[in-house]
């Protein structure tokens, strides 16, 4: 049977809703933010070309690279048969990058993959997220996401992120992002929500507020163990791979430094902004630890408990718990 999918309809710069349309492949817009990539450009966009799923299209979002970035990206659009539209972003940082192609009216879709500018796709990574995503409710916003094998530069293999076990949703998000967004394939209801993210907003990462706002609405994560790519580890990476003892080490020093306070903060009340597209047990989740936050540190306790937030390692729940006693959630 074909598959019925959700697609956008949007006037410029509305949100309007949903209309039904029955296709018999999904189109998956790839979004690419892009800034001075040159170096590795090129074997991204060759994994997009070796891809088994064909039916997708490339939406570019550039920061204004000063390299070949862009005459890279307008050699491979004339030499593939999907379409490839290049835009000027916002020169807002790369989370702006992502979100000025979330929200643009222009692009439309059925799903939709973000992609970073130096990693290197499976062949078969969207394939294996529309086979998710055909079991899915097209009503209910829904977020694939996958594990990844990291790479050094050169190409070296060195190993995995960590893999996770406790299932994804809102009260994990609200306190840990497990899902890298190069990862990420959200289908037309999720970019819905994501869309009613205020303009003046600042988030700590666009695939983390992806995460939160997905199932804070009370759409369905999912988390595939197998990883559908290779996260290039380099000198220019804006975010890392979570895995091994400095990773730790840095986690311990945001907690510690008064880092995670300050993400707590920006989430937390970007949230509030949203509380008319989350769902009454996010909003009661979200209450419960913003006041905990507030309260006297015996409460505190308490109310974290209330919450039900938990991270995917039962230690690293416990140090929520003791950032609660300490006054530094």
């Amino acid at each position: 049977m074909p598959l019925v999918l959700t697609t956008l309809k949007i006037d410029q710069g509305d949100i309007q809703g949903f209309s039904i349309v029955s296709v018999a492949q999904p189109k998956i817009v790839i979004l690419l933010a892009s800034r001075n990539g040159a170096e590795y450009l090129q074997q991204q966009l060759d994994s997009f070309r070796a891809q088994s799923y064909s039916n997708w299209e490339l939406q570019v979002s550039d920061d204004g690279s000063t390299d070949s970035t862009i005459d890279v990206l307008k050699a491979f659009a004339e030499s593939i048969p999907q379409p490839v539209t290049i835009r000027q972003g916002p020169r807002q940082g790369f989370w702006q990058n992502f979100m000025s192609l979330v929200r643009n009216g222009e692009i439309v879709g059925d799903l939709f993959a973000y992609s970073d500018q130096d990693d290197i796709w499976f062949s078969d990574k969207l394939a294996r997220a529309v086979a998710w995503f055909e079991t899915r409710d097209l009503g209910q916003p829904a977020l694939y996401f996958t594990r990844t094998e990291l790479i050094e530069a050169d190409g070296t293999s060195r190993g995995y992120s960590p893999l996770f076990s406790r299932l994804p949703g809102f009260q994990n998000a609200l306190v840990q992002n497990i899902g890298g967004g190069n990862t990420m394939v959200f289908n037309a209801a999720a970019r819905h929500s994501l869309r009613a993210t205020p303009v003046d907003a600042s988030i700590v990462a666009h695939d983390w507020w992806t995460y939160q706002v997905t199932t804070g609405a009370g759409g369905v994560a999912h988390y595939d163990p197998r990883p559908s790519l290779q996260y290039r580890q380099h000198g220019e990476n804006l975010i890392g791979a979570n895995v091994g003892l400095r990773a730790r080490l840095i986690r311990l020093h945001a907690f510690a430094g008064g880092r995670v306070v300050m993400w707590n903060e920006i989430n937390l009340k970007l949230l509030d902004r949203m509380r008319s597209m989350l769902t009454r047990e996010s909003i009661a989740t979200l209450d419960f630890y913003t006041s905990a936050r507030r309260a006297v540190w015996p409460r505190r306790l308490w109310l974290v408990w209330r919450s039900r937030v938990y991270r995917q390692r039962r230690v690293e729940t416990l140090g929520l718990y003791l950032g609660a006693l300490f006054g530094k959630l």
